[in-house]
C-alpha cells in the first residue's frame, strides 16, 4: 500500500477495510447483480406467461447473487472490456451463469425493459442503506455512548466558562459534554428519518418499453412494490436518473454531524491547551521529532482534518448531484463512484476522536484554581439578587467594581458585599456564593 495515490487505500487501509464491502467497485458490481437478480424474480412473481416455467429456477437464480465473488465481479469487469459498458457487462454474466443452468429460453428477461440508470439508482441507495444500518450508525452511537460515559463520570464537576474567550459563569464539565450529546442525539433522529430513494422507471422514467410490451400491467406499483421489498421507497417522477435530493439530504444530515464533531475537536484541543484535560501518556509514543517532553493533542486534530475532508466532498456531492442537463447527462455517474470517500474520511475521524476521548483524563486541580483566580464571575450572581432586591443600579455597581479588574480576589468581593446596603439576610446569601458553587444546573 506504499504506492496508494490516496491515503484511504494506503495509510488508513485498516480503518476502512469494512467500507469495501459498500463502496469498492467490486461491492457496486454485487449490488448491480442483486438488483438485476431481483427484478427477474419479481418478473415471475407478477405471472407473466413466457416466464411461468422459470419459477422452479429462483433458488438458481438466488445462488448467482449469494455465491457472488470476486471472480464474478473480475469476469464482469474482463466483459467491460467489450462492452466499454458496465452495466451491460453485469446482464451478460448473469446471461451466462442463467445459461450454464438451462435457463437459455429466458435469458432475455434480464434487465428487460430496463435502462442502466434503473439498476446503478437502486444499487447505490441500496448498499449506502445496508452502510448506514451496518456500519455508520453503530460507529456513531459507540461515539455517543462515550460521551454519555464522559458525562456521568464528570457530571457536577465545576469549571469555568469561556464567553469570547474570556472568563464567563461556570459551568460543569458533564454539563458542557451534553451539549454536543444533545446536537448529535437531535441530528441521528432527523437522519433515521430521511428516505432513502431508489430510481425505477425505465429510459425516461415513464416505464414507455414497459406499458408498451404489457399495456394490462400497473407498471409503476410493480415497480414501488419491488423497490420496498428492498427496504427502499421509489421516486415515481424522475426523468431517466435519479434526482438525488434524498442522497443530497442524507449527506448534508452527515456532514451537519460532522461538523459539530469538528466543534468537539477544537473544544477538546483548547480544553488539553488550557490543561483542563491531561491526556494518557502511551508507552514508546512520540509527541515531537524536537521536543520530547511533549503529548500533543493529535487524536482530536487527525478526527478535525479527517471531518473537514469529509465535508468538502459532501458539500460537493450534495450540490451537484442533484443538477443534471434535461433527461439525462452522465456527470453523476462519475461522481457517485466517490460516495465511499467521505463516508471512508468520516469514519477514519470516528475512530480517531473515540480514542483522543479514550485517553483524557480530568485535571480538577487545574480546574479549581482557574476558578479560584476568577471571582469576578460571581458579580452575574450577585448583581442578579440585587436587583431581586430593588437595590439601584446594581449593574453598574458590579460593572464599576469589577470590569478590568485584573487583582480583583475573593477578599474583594467580600469586602464589597459589606459596603452594600442591604439586609444581613441577603449578605449572608451573597457571602455563600462562589465560583466553585454558581454553576446553574448541574
Amino acid at each position: 500500500m506504499l504506492k496508494a495515490v490516496s491515503p484511504i487505500d494506503g495509510r488508513y487501509q485498516k480503518k476502512t477495510t469494512k467500507l469495501q464491502e459498500y463502496f469498492s467497485e467490486y461491492a457496486l458490481i454485487k449490488y448491480r447483480v442483486l438488483v438485476e437478480i431481483h427484478y427477474l424474480k419479481a418478473l415471475i412473481a407478477l405471472g407473466i406467461p413466457q416466464l411461468k416455467t422459470l419459477a422452479e429456477k429462483v433458488t438458481v437464480l438466488d445462488d448467482i447473487y449469494k455465491n457472488f465473488s470476486e471472480v464474478d465481479a473480475q469476469a464482469i469487469k474482463d466483459i467491460e472490456k467489450t462492452t466499454n459498458h458496465d452495466v451491460k457487462a453485469v446482464e451478460y454474466f448473469i446471461k451466462a451463469k442463467m445459461e450454464e443452468q438451462g435457463m437459455k429460453d429466458h435469458l432475455e428477461w434480464v434487465h428487460f425493459a430496463l435502462t442502466s440508470q434503473d439498476i446503478n439508482n437502486t444499487a447505490t441507495p441500496l448498499l449506502l442503506a445496508d452502510y448506514l444500518r451496518d456500519y455508520y450508525l453503530p460507529e456513531l452511537n459507540q461515539l455517543l455512548k462515550k460521551l454519555k460515559e464522559l458525562d456521568n463520570q464528570y457530571i457536577g464537576i465545576p469549571m469555568l466558562s469561556r464567553t469570547h474567550g474570556q472568563a464567563a459563569s461556570p459551568s460543569t464539565v458533564g454539563k458542557e459534554l451534553r451539549v454536543f450529546i444533545e446536537r448529535l442525539a437531535d441530528q441521528l433522529e432527523l437522519l433515521k428519518q430521511l428516505p432513502i430513494k431508489a430510481k425505477f422507471g425505465g429510459a425516461t422514467g415513464n416505464f414507455n418499453a414497459h406499458k408498451v410490451a404489457f399495456p394490462a400491467i400497473d407498471w409503476p406499483d410493480f415497480a414501488d412494490k419491488m423497490i420496498m421489498e428492498l427496504g427502499l421507497q421509489r421516486s415515481k417522477n424522475t426523468t431517466q436518473i435519479s434526482h438525488y435530493d434524498h442522497l443530497a439530504a442524507i449527506l448534508q444530515n452527515v456532514g451537519r454531524i460532522n461538523t459539530i464533531l469538528i466543534d468537539l475537536c477544537r473544544d477538546m484541543w483548547t480544553y488539553i491547551s488550557m490543561d483542563y484535560f491531561k491526556q494518557k501518556v502511551i508507552a514508546n509514543e512520540v509527541g515531537s521529532s524536537a521536543m520530547p517532553h511533549k503529548v500533543n493533542p493529535i487524536d482530536f486534530e487527525n478526527a478535525e482534518g479527517n471531518f473537514g475532508l469529509a465535508n468538502g466532498m459532501i458539500t460537493f456531492l450534495a450540490q451537484k448531484l442533484p443538477i443534471s442537463r434535461l433527461q439525462r447527462d452522465l456527470t453523476d455517474s462519475t461522481v457517485t463512484r466517490n460516495l465511499g470517500v467521505p463516508f471512508a474520511h468520516t469514519t477514519i475521524a470516528f475512530q480517531s476522536l473515540l480514542k483522543g476521548l479514550s485517553k483524557i483524563e480530568l485535571n480538577k486541580a487545574k480546574l479549581e484554581a482557574d476558578l479560584e483566580a476568577n471571582w469576578a464571575v460571581v458579580s452575574e450572581a450577585i448583581q442578579n439578587i440585587l436587583r431581586r432586591e430593588h437595590y439601584p443600579k446594581p449593574y453598574e455597581a458590579l460593572k464599576a467594581l469589577t470590569r478590568g479588574n485584573t487583582a480583583l480576589t475573593k477578599d474583594s468581593i467580600m469586602s464589597f458585599i459589606e459596603t452594600l446596603e442591604v439586609s444581613d439576610e441577603v449578605k449572608k446569601e451573597l457571602r455563600a456564593i462562589s465560583p466553585h458553587n454558581y454553576v446553574g444546573y448541574l
